[in-house]
């Protein structure tokens, strides 16, 4: 996984109805998310931005030291950096509140999806990543993945409909 600070792009002000695709390293790789209570409580301080900020979380997946998520803005002020921002500061301060240790890396990542494509791509790669990673054998068996706009069903059916439409890797 990449490190260092990864620049914003400087032609794109983030506002409006952009859809992101989100990777966040917890801290010196703690594996934080192996317990239903600490996804429980981040997925919560996510949930909350998103309502504040105008975003909705199309997918996420919490893996053992980092965590992915695909967020659609709602709103012609939703604010991609705001939302980065207020979701790590939210979900870090009750972290380390709750558990004592920080919770994440300074930066993360975030890459602007263009289209539907790119979207159902990222999607793909957010849900099956605990079977890259060798902790299930099917999505259905990972407790710490899903969306909140979408069932795991749904997305997994719109997946195998258009697998032709993208490149799989």
């Amino acid at each position: 996984m990449l490190t260092g600070k990864p620049p914003h792009l400087k032609a794109f002000d983030y506002l409006g109805l952009h859809r992101y695709f989100l990777t966040f390293c917890t801290f010196e790789r703690h594996r934080g998310f192996e317990a239903a209570d600490g996804v429980a409580l981040v997925r919560t301080q996510f949930r909350r931005t998103a309502l504040e900020q105008h975003f909705a979380l199309l997918a996420y997946c919490f893996m053992p030291d980092h965590v992915h998520f695909l967020i659609e803005g709602l709103a012609e002020d939703s604010d991609g950096l705001r939302f980065i921002k207020t979701a790590k500061q939210y979900s870090g301060f009750y972290y380390q509140k709750s558990f004592g240790v920080k919770l994440w890396q300074r930066y993360g990542f975030e890459r602007v999806l263009r289209d539907d494509q790119d979207t159902l791509s990222v999607a793909r790669y957010i849900l099956e990543n605990p079977i890259r990673a060798g902790l299930v054998k099917k999505v259905e068996d990972y407790p710490f993945l899903g969306s909140d706009v979408y069932s795991t069903a749904a997305i997994l059916e719109a997946i195998q409909l258009n697998r032709g439409w993208y490149r799989s890797g």
